[in-house]
């Protein structure tokens, strides 16, 4: 770690001898030498590197970091203000209430206001105070401590559709001012609903007619609609009486689809059933709630739910039990069973086990193969047709059904006549619905090969009924 270097030099002249000496005066100063020596014999110059300068770099150790941590002085413009709420209300509630309940002058007070005071921070106390006077306490409460309210809000609104319009246009304008309040009123909306049980009826009731005019205006997303299915308002026929509003209201204004469109937004077109407390959650008694509220519409639309969730019921069990090889009976008892549960119609069953009885199976591919397969498998199961073909009309459409399928499926193309022959054989299908189906119930899928293949068969019915006319008559 030492390095030096040194000037050895033979006798010096005199004359050169001051000016070497000059020369090594300078290096001194410039490096730190330790060692000079000047003699007659020449001049030794020894430079060596201090102790504390000499370290070689390759030995030193590098210090460990420590986790003591960094102070950062917070400047004065980066330090926030205190969440204050209360201090916000009194001043919009202030001035909500300087303008004597005119709303023009309302909607230009928030505009202006909103560039002072921090509507992006408070929002939620500023919608609370739009919607019910005041800023919400737990439980939907509403806190009016030193009289800290306005009657120019959603609740103190008169119950028709003009006034609340009104009302909901300082919304809009506000809204339309600062886009960023958009998020936050449907934020407000999920709350305010999910706090009505502490609001009185009236209040429930203009609420309704403020959230039909938010949604349909689309100032909030339906979503918030999801809040009036929870238990706690259901038990309690809250969130009942609130749709019943809704509902009536909407279709006041609009028709049926929009209203079934938002449903469908808000995801609760499924659950309507579930607007009733658990011991009242049946279909006759929704049925008979909506039907007085005049809302027949509402009625028939879950009547159609119903039979949709019905029938997947009972096409997940066909499939399980037909997967294991069940017995006609077994299935005719599940469909008789899920058909008086939920009051499904003859057509509706039928239908519905003719698909899970041709897709339970997987079929050959040569057509004589097939055609074997398929006739033993219906055979089996004919008599679960039979008990749910009563009359004609389930008859026809339990043919036209047929008749599609062999369609779509281009290897029953052939058998359509052998399985028609069978159901005829087996009671499934009359000689009355098949030939109605002939002349003018066919579906017109295929119909000109199916219309031939039939011919013969048809007109062996037609000739064996003018028999057994002519028998009667001669009776």
């Amino acid at each position: 770690n030492r390095f030096g270097f040194v000037v050895i030099t033979n006798i010096f002249r005199s004359s050169l001898f001051s000016r070497v000496a000059i020369f090594v005066f300078f290096l001194a100063r410039t490096l730190p030498l330790d060692k000079v020596q000047i003699n007659q014999q020449g001049l030794s110059v020894q430079t060596h590197l201090k102790k504390n300068r000499t370290k070689d770099c390759m030995s030193q150790k590098t210090p460990k970091p420590t986790l003591t941590g960094q102070r950062i002085k917070t400047r004065k413009r980066d330090e926030k203000e205190k969440y204050d709420p209360t201090n916000f209300r009194d001043q919009i509630v202030a001035g909500l209430n300087n303008v004597n309940s005119d709303l023009e002058q309302a909607s230009k007070f928030l505009i202006q206001a909103g560039s002072k005071l921090d509507f992006r921070r408070y929002a939620e106390a500023l919608f609370d105070i739009l919607i019910t006077g005041g800023i919400l306490g737990p439980g939907g409460t509403i806190n009016d401590d030193n009289g800290a309210t306005t009657s120019l809000c959603i609740f103190e609104t008169e119950k028709d559709i003009k006034s609340m319009r009104n009302m909901t246009s300082v919304f809009e304008r506000m809204i339309r001012q600062y886009k960023y309040l958009e998020k936050s009123l449907d934020d407000e909306m999920k709350k305010v609903l999910m706090f009505m049980k502490g609001f009185s009826d009236v209040q429930r009731e203009r609420l309704a007619i403020a959230v039909y005019l938010l949604i349909s205006s689309g100032l909030s997303s339906p979503v918030c609609l999801s809040q009036i299915v929870n238990e706690h308002l259901t038990k309690d026929g809250i969130g009942l009486d609130f749709a019943r509003t809704l509902f009536s209201v909407w279709l006041s204004e609009k028709d049926f689809p929009s209203l079934i469109s938002m449903l469908k937004k808000s995801e609760i077109d499924g659950k309507l059933l579930e607007l009733f407390p658990l011991n009242k959650r049946t279909i006759e008694n929704f049925e008979a709630y909506f039907s007085g509220a005049n809302l027949n519409q509402i009625v028939e639309f879950q009547r159609n739910q119903n039979t949709r969730t019905s029938i997947q019921e009972l096409k997940s069990r066909l499939k399980k039990l037909l997967e294991n090889d069940g017995s006609a009976a077994e299935v005719i008892a599940v469909s008789k069973d899920c058909k008086e549960k939920h009051s499904l119609k003859d057509s509706e069953v039928c239908i519905l086990l003719w698909t899970s009885l041709m897709n339970a199976v997987e079929w050959n591919k040569k057509e004589d193969l097939l055609a074997e397969q398929a006739l033993r498998h219906l055979k089996k199961y004919s008599s679960v047709l039979q008990a749910f073909t009563p009359e004609n009309e389930v008859e026809l459409l339990l043919l036209q059904r047929i008749q599609e399928y062999c369609y779509d499926n281009m290897n029953f193309m052939k058998l359509f006549q052998k399985i028609i022959m069978l159901f005829y054989k087996t009671d499934v299908i009359g000689e009355d619905a098949i030939i109605r189906w002939y002349k003018d119930g066919h579906s017109a899928k295929g119909k000109s090969v199916f219309l031939s293949q039939m011919e013969k068969m048809v007109e062996w019915l037609q000739s064996a009924e003018e028999e057994s006319s002519e028998d009667e008559s001669d009776n």
